[in-house]
């Protein structure tokens, strides 16, 4: 997605901070790193996901006309203020865990490195698109994990915080394996399969389940996926059979929806209706406030359920609808800092992450480091003096978090109780950390107006 002139795309402290930055002189480099310091419960690991949009929008970042006049009637702030923000591009570098990787707590999921008040900017903007979309990744996983052998699809638009959220949703869950999307803007934008069947009004606007269903397989007779719990299920699937017989259609156009009731009691015994009918090849569908705990009963239970669209509780996260993620400054200028907030100490320097075998933790290692052998680093550059360096390939971070699973202890994998895996730092980032906060320390109680 663009994000034209997106320079209101921030928090007003943001702004505050970067004016006074310009005012300063204060435009020497700074990294700012991005991580999620824990996972939520429930959650045995994270996938990085919205990097895409992130460069999108530092691409485009800019302060419009109409910007900087809104900003000079709200804050008061003067011409030289408002022409410096004129001037500002984002024209900074990017490292970043590609899209689909397994990521675990502490280790970034970029890093940005820019003249100070341009990555300060940006934060917002590169916390909403990253959190909303690792969120909605990492319980789509889960809900691929539960159900392996069936076809997942999008339904969430309708549900999703926004349209922009359902964008993000659509992304997020093709990355994950979903096959489809029932959001054709975001098929389109995405280059996804729409998919989508009818809806209980539809049944209900004619005189009968039969009607309804005719019409239908008459207009579309390559989609005949007829939803039959409108009234009485087991009768619905018998007009979609009466319908499938009297049109003459192909076992493989003809498919069911159930959207209420015992999904597994009822997808039984409709495929018990569909292959005494002779259609074996009918596909059974089933949607209606689906997550990860749902399917694995379903899948557990055999249920002969071929697809399931799965909506709200995908698209919000419902279990876990935000991540403790943080964008903070570990450099400027050429020193390294830290924060030492209670609870919230960060590392310090520009870092890369360093993953092994599927038994060897991932270590935060400082930016400098080599990379140890049998080792990758995670962190690649993605971005140089403002300009993307890769294209979006969905099908590239399909196949990465594919593999990433594959490598995944079992403890991590599960849908009850977790364990995400350790992550350690290196020996110079222990060293570095601890002699900055012993340093800090110090000169905060130096320069204490107590003294």
């Amino acid at each position: 997605m663009t994000w034209p002139a997106g320079g209101l795309h921030t928090d007003l402290y943001e702004v505050r901070m970067a004016v006074s930055y310009l005012r300063r002189g204060m435009t020497g480099p700074a990294t700012f790193s991005l991580f999620v310091r824990r996972v939520p419960p429930g959650r045995g690991f994270l996938v990085s996901a919205g990097i895409d949009e992130c460069l999108d929008f530092l691409e485009h970042f800019r302060f419009g006309e109409a910007d900087l006049a809104h900003l000079g009637e709200v804050t008061g702030l003067p011409a030289a203020d408002l022409f410096a923000l004129s001037r500002i591009r984002f024209t900074g570098d990017v490292l970043a865990i590609p899209e689909g990787r397994v990521v675990f707590p502490g280790e970034p999921l970029l890093e940005v490195t820019a003249p100070l008040p341009e990555a300060q900017l940006v934060e917002t903007a590169l916390l909403n698109f990253t959190t909303c979309a690792g969120a909605i990744a990492a319980k789509a996983v889960r809900c691929r994990v539960a159900a392996p052998g069936a076809d997942l699809v999008d339904f969430a638009a309708r549900r999703t915080h926004g349209l922009d959220a359902a964008f993000a949703t659509a992304r997020a869950t093709a990355i994950a394996g979903f096959t489809g999307t029932s959001h054709v803007a975001s098929a389109r934008r995405f280059g996804l399969r729409a998919v989508g069947t009818m809806a209980h009004s539809y049944v209900q606007a004619f005189p009968s389940e039969y009607a309804a269903f005719l019409a239908f397989a008459e207009d579309f007779p390559g989609a005949a996926v007829f939803l039959v719990d409108t009234y009485d299920t087991l009768a619905g699937v018998r007009a979609a059979i009466a319908v499938a017989r009297d049109l003459r259609l192909p076992e493989s156009a003809v498919g069911i929806r159930l959207d209420s009731g015992d999904l597994g009691e009822l997808a039984a015994a409709a495929r018990g209706l569909l292959d005494r009918a002779g259609l074996p090849g009918a596909r059974i569908m089933a949607s209606g406030g689906l997550d990860e705990f749902a399917l694995a009963r379903l899948t557990g239970a055999g249920a002969p359920i071929d697809a399931f669209g799965i909506g709200t509780k995908v698209g919000v996260s419902a279990d876990a609808p935000f991540l403790d993620s943080a964008y903070k400054l570990v450099a400027y200028d050429g020193r390294p800092v830290v924060k030492l907030s209670a609870g919230k100490v960060s590392s310090p320097g520009a870092k890369q992450v360093f993953r092994g075998g599927p038994d060897e933790p991932d270590v935060i290692a400082l930016r400098g480091e080599r990379c140890p052998a049998g080792r990758e680093p995670l962190l690649v550059p993605v971005m140089r003096a403002g300009r993307r360096l890769v294209a979006d390939d969905l099908h590239a971070a399909r196949e990465r978090l594919a593999k990433d699973l594959r490598a995944l202890p079992g403890a991590a994998l599960r849908l009850g109780d977790p364990e995400p895996p350790a992550v350690h730092r290196s020996a110079a980032l222990r060293r570095l950390t601890d002699d900055l906060v012993r340093r800090t320390e110090v000169a905060a109680v130096a320069g204490s107006p107590d003294r």
